[in-house]
């Protein structure tokens, strides 16, 4: 792995040095985009939209654009009068449960190794996070952006999520379907509960594939080969199910052996018994790279 990024961990009085690398990589699949007639490479250039001249990098300044059509020009002095911030250290601030953090606040995930000289301290700082239970919450800057972070543990490894500030949320507040209440029959909500319960299982990150890149993947490689590409068969879905009670009882009925015959090692076993209840110490705190699952899609650049 590359490393992004090198400086230390502040933690109170102690400085324990590391290196920084990401801990995800882009899968998605990218595509390039052509001209139709000889396949060349579009190019992009940088224009003036007045003039329509090209412009070269060494005439182009950044502006903020305070009212439609009307810029300020902001040059590299006038930023070097804010005061720089520690472009080198991540600086814990806190100390907090996991539990307290909403998955929303949560962006990019890097791992974070000891450098030369740092091990003790790296092992120190992870072995009173775990016999604490408790996670960091930090700041830090990375190119030139300063970023709310919390450190985690995972395993061996000090793990960094940078965080959006609270003023970077935005407010749920104009969802107005959500405001709606709906009676719900006490017999919807038991096969709801029951629903849930028969797809209960112990997270496994290894059985969750991203088959429409597979298959993307699949029909680039037949174009190549200039073969043809085997359609998948898609799943049924069934028929339209109009009523609720009668869906519910269809998904029941479906997923009954999921929750039929659970594993003896099964933490949701329990859960899945008529008249017990999973306690609340059973559950699990959704982790960052669980928190915002997307659907990813074949993207241009």
């Amino acid at each position: 792995m590359r490393t992004l990024w090198k400086g230390a961990i502040s933690f109170g009085l102690v400085n324990i040095p590391v290196k920084m690398y990401s801990a995800v990589e882009d899968r998605d699949i990218h595509f390039k985009q052509l001209h139709s007639k000889c396949t060349a490479p579009i190019r992009y250039e940088k224009q003036c939209s007045v003039c329509g001249k090209e412009v070269p990098p060494d005439e182009i300044v950044m502006g903020y654009e305070y009212e439609t059509g009307r810029y300020i020009v902001m040059r590299d002095e006038d930023l070097a009068r804010i005061p720089e911030e520690s472009s080198r250290t991540i600086d814990i601030m806190d100390f907090v449960s996991l539990s307290e953090i909403d998955p929303i606040f949560y962006d990019k995930t890097y791992y974070l190794e000891p450098n030369a000289g740092g091990e003790k301290a790296y092992a120190l700082l992870r072995r009173a996070m775990s016999e604490t239970g408790k996670i960091a919450i930090a700041k830090v800057v990375i190119r030139s952006k300063s970023a709310l972070a919390c450190l985690r543990i995972q395993g061996q490894v000090v793990i960094m999520e940078t965080m959006f500030y609270p003023d970077e949320i935005r407010s749920p507040a104009g969802l107005t379907g959500v405001n709606a209440e709906p009676r719900l029959s006490d017999g919807e909500i038991r096969m709801a509960v029951d629903l849930v319960g028969n797809l209960g299982a112990a997270f496994d990150a290894s059985k969750y594939t991203d088959d429409y890149r597979e298959q993307l993947m699949g029909l680039i490689q037949a174009k190549i080969a200039g073969a043809e590409f085997a359609v998948p068969v898609a799943t049924p879905q069934g028929g339209k199910v109009v009523d609720l009670m009668e869906a519910l009882r269809a998904s029941l009925a479906a997923t009954a052996s999921v929750g039929a015959a659970p594993k003896a090692n099964d933490p949701d076993s329990l859960a899945r018994k008529p008249g017990v209840r999973r306690s609340p110490l059973g559950t699990t705190i959704a982790g960052p790279e669980e928190a915002k699952p997307k659907r990813r899609k074949a993207t241009t650049g």
